[in-house]
């Protein structure tokens, strides 16, 4: 576990579980279901963060036999389990709210109490973004935020990030609505503030799912990495085609390299062993991430794409 991504899930589950205690009273007290919405919304992130943080521990168990690249790829799994509880529980049950609040009104008791908890609950919110929001620019590497989420390797960086994005926006939301409803009169602004909630909710779930279940699944490294590794390769005359290169992150901070490469026929079985030997050191000091290096010697054969080797 990194200390930045640490600090980032720890300040976000301390927020949540404070701010969720404290919405599930005003909500108690006031009738509010945009306040209900938003207590369940807290409580699902802080269940989130839980999770985060085991994944982060299960992640740094050493390698096995059973596990030979180690079990870096489970922080991928829980952060898309943490998707999944956001559109299951968070925006479920406030959508769900919001609906029967509408069928069913109740009126609004003691508004002054909830307008309280949710300026209260921006404050400790905004600070638990901005925790989030400074580390994530340490690694964004100046990309824009939805491309450095869509490139990034450690999804708890971006988790998080958005997890609090979504969480102002809610609680701005519950604001409108129950300021609506103090104004009006009329219960159902504060339902419908319930159901833009659980939108909001679902739209953040789905769009997490999908960054995770890239990373699940077995993203690559970065083009910069690939490209990196190229030129490297490409440093040695003694090398004729590319036959194959491929790249695989096992974890966020561990990529696996393994290539097919055409050496010349000059070269003989010492020779050969020599340079892979360099070769593989070459590669892995390009990037701390880089653990496992892979080469395969064998001529351009039947392989669909060789990359002739020709240094830059």
């Amino acid at each position: 576990m990194s200390a930045s991504a640490g600090k980032v899930v720890i300040a976000a589950l301390a927020g949540n579980l404070l701010i969720a205690l404290t919405k599930f009273g005003a909500a108690l007290i006031t009738g509010s279901s945009a306040m209900l919405s938003e207590g369940i919304h807290s409580l699902v992130d802080t269940g989130n963060q839980a999770l985060l943080l085991l994944g982060m521990k299960r992640a740094q168990r050493p390698a096995s036999p059973g596990f030979p690249f180690g079990h870096g790829k489970e922080i991928y799994f829980w952060s898309f389990l943490v998707a999944v509880l956001l559109f299951g529980l968070g925006a479920g049950m406030s959508i769900w709210e919001g609906i029967w609040h509408i069928q069913h009104p109740v009126e609004m008791t003691r508004p002054a109490i909830a307008y309280t908890v949710l300026l209260a609950s921006l404050v400790f919110e905004g600070i638990s973004f901005s925790v989030a929001m400074r580390e994530f620019n340490k690694v964004r590497n100046g990309l824009g935020y939805f491309e450095a989420a869509r490139r990034g390797k450690d999804p708890v960086f971006f988790v998080v990030l958005f997890e609090d994005g979504a969480a102002m926006i809610g609680l701005l939301t519950a604001l409108g609505g129950i300021t609506l409803t103090h104004l009006t009169g009329s219960p159902i602004w504060d339902g419908a503030a319930s159901i833009v909630i659980g939108l909001v909710l679902a739209a953040t779930a789905i769009w997490l799912a999908r960054e995770t279940m890239g990373l699940l699944i077995g993203e690559g490294a970065d083009e910069t990495v690939v490209e990196a590794i190229r030129l490297c390769v490409a440093a040695y005359p003694q090398i004729e085609h590319i036959n194959e290169l491929a790249t695989l992150h096992m974890g966020p901070n561990f990529i696996v390299v393994n290539m097919s490469l055409d050496f010349s026929n000059q070269l003989d079985i010492g020779e050969l062993e020599s340079l892979v030997t360099r070769l593989t050191a070459e590669i892995k000091a390009l990037d701390q991430s880089i653990k496992r290096v892979f080469i395969e010697a064998e001529s351009v054969g039947k392989h669909e794409h060789p990359i002739p080797v020709e240094a830059d």
